[in-house]
């Protein structure tokens, strides 16, 4: 179980679930609470907006995130036993699990996440949004495949694909709001707003990502030049990667601040993002550029997971935030 849990990386899909969870009833639902709308079968009075999504299928939209994630790290895993083995000095895939049995996994797996996926869609009555759950399934094995392997190309689909997780939510909640409200209000209230609040969390998500995939390939660099991976460190050198990487950071780092400024400037934002995600990555500046080693690397991509998981997180804040008017 321990082997198999390690395969799917159980930690990372346990991010995706928080992510996805704390995206509903953290962001969207305190946000939708402060919007006023006035039902035509109710006594002419305004109450708050609610979530429309249904909570089982929401489930279901977490389910076949997990799975189809699980399933890309199988396959992962599965078309790197060779530079694993040199970066790491162990491996799963050929060694504790059967190459066919991997396979096996990342097959099932895809299958029952496109499946779910496709029919969360029909009952939503978008059935062509069950599209996206296998274009990426099928992102996920040409990744492991060939786009890892290629200039900056696997670096960005992660990064892409991360940022996918919390637009899910907006994305299947936006349909059951419309369709409801269409219907039973009697002026359809704005909720476009949602997508602003969960494309801050997305956008954080791609950059810090995005980063932190370069600083990987900086990790694994010797397997990577071993077996002609053209990742950024190899075509540009290591130098210009970790550069890159810190102009990344120094972006976000700025981003942070701008959004603070321009739609928020309440003190207890400017106090959390400071604290746990500016000093954090302050501190991978500093790891990334004084590593000489592998080890070094290491412990900055390992910081940049507690940013990200910081950054989700800071739901919590913005829920309290518009829960008690703060902002």
């Amino acid at each position: 179980m321990k082997t198999f849990l390690n395969l799917i990386r159980w930690q990372n899909l346990l991010i995706v679930i928080l992510t996805m969870v704390f995206m509903r009833y953290a962001v969207i639902a305190p946000v939708l609470d402060k919007v006023g709308v006035i039902l035509k079968q109710g006594l002419g009075e305004e109450i708050p907006m609610t979530l429309q999504f249904g909570l089982f299928d929401f489930i279901l939209l977490v389910t076949a995130t997990v799975l189809i994630t699980a399933g890309g790290y199988v396959i992962n895993d599965y078309f790197d036993i060779r530079t694993d083995l040199i970066n790491k000095g162990k491996v799963i895939v050929g060694t504790r699990i059967e190459r066919r049995q991997a396979m096996m996994l990342h097959n099932v797996f895809n299958m029952a996440g496109v499946a779910i996926g496709f029919y969360i869609s029909w009952k939503s009555g978008y059935f062509m949004m069950g599209i996206m759950f296998l274009i990426v399934s099928g992102l996920l094995y040409f990744y492991s495949a060939s786009y890892k392997r290629q200039f900056l190309i696997g670096n960005i689909i992660v990064a892409v694909l991360t940022a996918m997780v919390p637009m899910l939510v907006a994305f299947y909640e936006w349909p059951a709001l419309y369709k409801f409200y269409s219907i039973n209000a009697i002026r359809l209230p704005e909720f476009d707003f949602i997508f602003y609040w969960i494309g801050g969390f997305a956008l954080f998500a791609f950059l810090t990502t995005l980063t932190r995939e370069i600083i990987k390939d900086i990790e694994d660099y010797e397997g990577d030049i071993a077996y002609g991976r053209n990742t950024i460190p190899v075509v540009a050198g290591i130098i210009s990667s970790k550069i890159i990487s810190v102009v990344l950071i120094l972006i976000t780092m700025a981003m942070l601040y701008l959004i603070w400024y321009l739609f928020l400037f309440d003190k207890y934002t400017l106090i959390y993002i400071s604290a746990f995600i500016v000093i954090p990555l302050i501190i991978v500046i500093i790891t990334v550029f004084r590593s000489t080693d592998r080890k070094q690397m290491h412990s900055a991509s390992r910081m940049m997971k507690i940013v990200m998981l910081a950054g989700i997180l800071y739901s919590v804040v913005v829920k309290a935030l518009i829960t008690w008017n703060l902002v």
